[in-house]
């Protein structure tokens, strides 16, 4: 009788720059674009201030994924934050990183998988109620792709975020031709929140969370660094790739939507690409935005659930989560680490919507702590381990990632004081964590 063979425990060397910058791209825009553009009217009012704070954080992310790449071409393993975090601080710290990262990456699955049930529900109203049902739904339907390979899960990452890239353009193009350029009038209609309160840190802090959650994601193909043929050579291409291009898209969708849309009515817009629209086409063009806001979302939860499980794999790979998280069917993918990604994330729809929303609100704390542990890192790991080979060098070291790492740290200390009830959980968290490490660490040596 044959022995069974042993289960697989490596990832697939599959990848290429195509798919670094298809997932780049899929995994960070979705409908922040689409939806953010008018709270952050509400709060500024004025067009270059608007446009200020979303070159600053297209800034932060460009010099952000320049430290990153020395980050992935030095340390090519899956998982990004944590993988870094483990080698410069030891296990605790990569721990903390790394379950945060799964958790908030989780909750945010979740709530777009909702939405995107949502927004289907608009298009079949006899849908309508059924949304949590729905939303689960879709997400075993991606899983059941995950499951067949990454060979497939990638292939159809690369035509999500190729139709999400062309409709944005297309988006940009369409105000620029048919629509009527605004007043002056007009766009000094609205109140900003600064004008009415007098104080512009709240209004700026607020701004600069809408813009941070919409670019969370730029740092997405480090986390495929171990599954690319060649990370040295393909990851910087990957990355910075992907990044100038949702920088370009980013400030193109913001300007059009300036240039068709009314201050005040920007301001009070909970989608202001659709409204663009609506304004130039008429109300029956409502759906072709809602069929495109279906697009962008499965895109980025697909990028979600395929990057997702690498961290808890990369976790159980040095004792840090459940051992046969290691498990790599023939397809490439993490299989236990997946299911519990799909599983979590459906547990927390049938929650409510609420929930998941609320959930994201805090894990917008946790992506930042992410980045900010990455500086941290390569600041670290440049004076702990010198010798390491670092096929790229981020420019201008050592300010560049100090600057990035001061900048990080005051807008997490701002999201506090701004957010509190969400960071007070996210900080709770983090009192919880060390107990919950060595449990996890007692476990395996059991």
């Amino acid at each position: 009788m044959q022995a069974a063979s042993p289960p697989r425990r490596e990832l697939l060397k599959i990848l290429g720059v195509g798919f670094g910058i298809a997932v780049t791209i899929g995994g960070t825009i979705g409908t922040g674009i689409l939806r953010k553009p008018g709270p952050i009217a509400a709060q500024l009012g004025d067009a270059w201030l608007i446009m200020g704070v979303w070159v600053v954080v297209s800034l932060y992310a460009f010099l952000g994924t320049l430290c990153t790449i020395e980050l992935g071409t030095s340390v090519p393993k899956a998982g990004a934050w944590y993988v870094y975090a483990q080698r410069a601080f030891g296990g605790y710290a990569g721990f903390v990183v790394g379950i945060n990262s799964w958790l908030g990456t989780c909750a945010a699955l979740g709530f777009g998988v909702y939405t995107m049930s949502e927004y289907l529900a608009l298009l079949l109203p006899r849908l309508g109620g059924w949304e949590p049902y729905v939303a689960v739904s879709i997400l075993l339907l991606l899983g059941m792709v995950h499951w067949l390979g990454l060979a497939l899960a990638s292939s159809f990452q690369n035509v999500m975020s190729f139709f999400k890239a062309v409709g944005l353009f297309i988006f940009v193009a369409v105000c620029y031709l048919y629509g009527q350029e605004i007043t002056p009038e007009q766009t000094l209609a609205t109140t900003s929140r600064i004008a009415e309160t007098g104080s512009w840190l709240g209004p700026l802090i607020f701004s600069l969370q809408a813009v941070f959650y919409t670019y969370d994601g730029w740092h997405t193909a480090a986390y495929f660094a171990e599954e690319d043929r060649d990370p040295t050579r393909n990851l910087p291409r990957s990355m910075i790739g992907g990044v100038v291009l949702i920088i370009v898209i980013y400030l193109l969708c913001n300007l059009a939507i300036l240039y068709i849309l009314p201050m005040d009515q920007l301001a009070n817009s909970k989608l202001a690409a659709a409204d663009a629209i609506r304004l130039i086409f008429g109300e029956g063009s409502g759906k072709i935005v809602t069929l495109f806001l279906m697009v962008s979302i499965l895109g980025i939860v697909n990028a979600q659930l395929l990057f997702n499980p690498r961290v808890l794999y990369s976790m159980s790979r040095d004792g840090l989560f459940l051992q046969a998280g290691t498990r790599v069917n023939r397809g490439g993918t993490p299989s236990l680490a997946m299911l519990l990604t799909a599983a979590l994330a459906a547990l927390l729809i049938l929650t409510g919507k609420d929930t998941c929303e609320k959930l994201s609100d805090i894990a917008t704390f946790f992506f930042v702590l992410g980045y900010t542990s990455g500086f941290a890192s390569l600041l670290t790991l440049r004076r702990k381990e010198p010798q390491l080979p670092r096929p790229w060098k981020v420019p201008a070291y050592p300010f560049l990632p100090i600057l990035m790492l001061v900048v990080s740290l005051a807008f997490l200390v701002g999201a506090v004081v701004q957010d509190l009830p969400s960071s007070q959980y996210a900080l709770l968290f983090l009192l919880l964590s060390y107990p919950l490490y060595r449990l996890v660490k007692r476990w395996n040596q059991g």
